[in-house]
């Protein structure tokens, strides 16, 4: 059990570990940080957190576990704010979608990546931000990537792990490098799309009526783009070289997928959708394929 928690950043995610972990009798006392006020106080009244205070150094006093979950930029303030701060025996982690970069700031606020800080991720979440959209099954059957160094603490791994798996998360381990570029492919990318898409039809002059008549999968689709724009433009810079080469690659996809289109190439559309279909049915939703189409260009 954790004795006292600290989360620095008591928005959707921090909110929901801990809704979670006080749901499962996983936590003593959590103790809450925040730059609103106006959040914080919102989070104590929901009985997210029985504490609070806007500075990370007094949020860590005492707390045996430490979660860190504010936007990518503002990380390494964070460490900064903490180093020299937190008791013996503590463990920090944090909920970052980009792991590179999290190490490297803590390299920089610590002078060393630390062995009691154990990076992780989340992959959890929805459009909405704020302690008021937090709620204690969002990690339910959801995985969590925890990204530890050679020099991690093994027993400081170990009870990070058991915090999220008190939360019903499936928790897996991977290198941090490889975290951000499968994360730039299957969470990153996507983001982008939606965001994109979104910014070109606002800027087309008939605008009004493309959003009146957008069907469910347009909603679907884009439901994405109401998500934290800080957030996001945090994780495009800190990921900036596995995102932006997944985009040229999507690029390249959209102008061929584009040229078969303008060729008429009906059997070449039939193949990319095939495919598609088949990929998504097996590697999502558990269903093989009955059919293997045909190799892609």
């Amino acid at each position: 059990m954790i004795q006292r928690l600290a989360i620095i950043g008591v928005g959707l995610i921090g909110g929901s570990l801990a809704r979670a972990l006080r749901s499962a009798g996983a936590v003593g006392e959590i103790v809450g940080c925040g730059r609103s006020a106006e959040n914080l106080k919102l989070a104590f009244d929901l009985d997210v957190i029985d504490h609070c205070t806007r500075d990370p150094a007094i949020a860590v006093e005492d707390a045996d576990m430490v979660f860190i979950s504010v936007p990518l930029g503002a990380m390494r303030g964070v460490f900064e704010r903490i180093c020299g701060k937190l008791a013996e025996g503590a463990v920090v982690t944090d909920g970052g979608s980009v792991k590179g970069s999290v190490v490297a700031d803590a390299a920089v606020a610590f002078g060393a990546v630390p062995e009691w800080l154990v990076p992780g991720h989340p992959i959890a979440g929805t459009e909405h931000s704020g302690v008021g959209a937090s709620f204690p099954a969002l990690y339910h059957n959801r995985r969590v990537i925890l990204t530890p160094l050679p020099q991690t603490d093994p027993k400081a791994l170990g009870r990070v792990r058991e915090m999220w798996q008190a939360t019903g998360a499936q928790v897996t381990e991977m290198d941090p490098a490889h975290h951000d570029e499968v994360l730039a492919a299957t969470s990153h990318l996507p983001h982008m799309l939606a965001f994109g898409l979104v910014d070109l039809l606002s800027r087309q002059r008939d605008n009004d009526a493309i959003f009146r008549y957008a069907a469910g999968g347009f909603r679907d689709f884009t439901r994405i783009a109401s998500s934290n724009p800080e957030m996001w433009r945090d994780i495009c810079v800190a990921n900036a070289d596995a995102l932006s080469d997944m985009l040229a690659r999507f690029g390249d996809e959209m102008t061929g997928l584009a040229d078969s289109i303008r060729r008429r190439d009906s059997d070449d559309l039939l193949d990319i959708f095939s495919r598609a279909k088949a990929a998504r049915d097996a590697y999502v939703d558990g269903v093989q394929p009955e059919t293997t189409p045909r190799p892609g260009r």
